[in-house]
């Protein structure tokens, strides 16, 4: 049986990117996502005339009973998952005065608690097999944070906090846990900045231009080979050197 990979938030943006990459390297894939279905379809046959399999799956990772689903869902179509990809988030540009509590819980609940679902959802069965990957995705933002985004950057640094204290809990069962860390990238999430100051922010970067969801999605699948066997609680920064 090939390998297979969990990726959530995977219909849009870097987690599309990760979908693909990992198909064309013989993974099979479950998709998850939560209101982009049509988007999700397409990424299914795309990945299916590529002569790959592709599982898409309808899940908020804000609901436990959704995640829980998700996961069996893929144990049953490919076995217990090699890898672990948790990428779905969300962004919101706001001065903190204006941060309603409402918009702060949710913040902390899809980008730090819906890693923690999945990754409880899915742990069990990886520790039994004694091996596997888990692939965080947090911002360049979570390590140096970021003015008007401080919800964002408090979850994003969560997420390190998360990755690194989860890779001494797992190293003995076999099980890796490290980190990517994005800096400007041509997704969606980021279009909200508008053309102008996308090119303020590449100008701002070392390499002059924002990067690519394929690009991220080439670290993050690093990061799960075998090529990073004896690597792990580790933060890849993945923002063309504006954070150095």
């Amino acid at each position: 049986m090939s390998k297979s990979v969990l990726i959530t938030g995977a219909a849009r943006g870097i987690g599309r990117a990760c979908a693909r990459k990992f198909a064309e390297e013989g993974y099979a894939v479950t998709a998850g996502y939560v209101r982009a279905a049509e988007q999700a379809e397409r990424l299914k046959e795309e990945i299916t005339q590529m002569g790959g399999q592709c599982l898409t799956v309808a899940a908020d990772v804000q609901d436990r009973a959704a995640v829980h689903r998700m996961v069996r869902l893929a144990q049953a179509h490919f076995g217990t998952p090699d890898v672990l990809v948790c990428n779905a988030g969300i962004a919101q540009q706001k001065l903190f005065s204006e941060i309603t509590e409402e918009e702060w819980e949710r913040m902390l609940s899809v980008n730090v608690g819906g890693m923690y679902r999945v990754i409880q959802e899915a742990l069990p069965d990886m520790i039994s097999r004694g091996s596997g990957s888990i692939v965080t995705v947090s911002s360049m933002w979570g390590q140096v944070g970021a003015s008007c985004e401080v919800h964002y950057s408090a979850s994003k640094a969560a997420v390190i906090g998360l990755t690194k204290a989860l890779a001494k809990e797992l190293g003995l069962s076999g099980i890796r846990v490290n980190c990517v860390a994005p800096g400007v990238v041509a997704t969606e999430m980021n279009a909200m900045h508008g053309t102008d100051v996308l090119q303020e922010l590449a100008e701002q970067t070392p390499l002059n231009r924002i990067g690519t969801p394929e690009e991220v999605a080439d670290m993050v699948y690093l990061l799960a080979s075998e090529q990073a066997r004896f690597v792990t609680g580790q933060v890849l920064g993945v923002n063309g050197g504006m954070i150095l």
